[in-house]
């Protein structure tokens, strides 16, 4: 079951990068991520955020667009990027699957 929302130190985890950097995307996406705040003012984010933060993450660091170039990419075509992003992380489970068959042959 998928949770309904995501501290940014879990997102931090999914992503594999700091806590700074993901604050640091969602003050520079506000049009595309918008966190709620708990009682204690901590950013809560919906699994849509986790969703566009992977988009983010994939256009910035695998693909090398500014900031403003993934905003712009993803103005443009956002569905695409959402295949691609879906794609490669299946290509991963699939990559780790064949490794753990091939650990347990030998």
């Amino acid at each position: 079951m998928e949770k309904l929302f995501y501290s940014i130190g879990e997102v931090a985890g999914i992503l594999g990068e700091s806590v700074s950097l993901v604050r640091f995307w969602s003050n520079s996406f506000p049009r595309l991520i918008k966190p709620q705040r708990n009682a204690k003012g901590n950013r809560q984010f919906s699994a849509a955020d986790v969703e566009t933060f992977k988009q983010i993450h994939h256009l910035v660091k695998d693909k090398g667009l500014t900031l403003e170039g993934a905003a712009q990419h993803l103005a443009a075509d956002r569905r695409g990027v959402d295949r691609n992003v879906k794609a490669i992380e299946s290509l991963k489970e699939i990559r780790a699957q064949l490794v753990e068959i091939k650990k347990n042959i030998s």
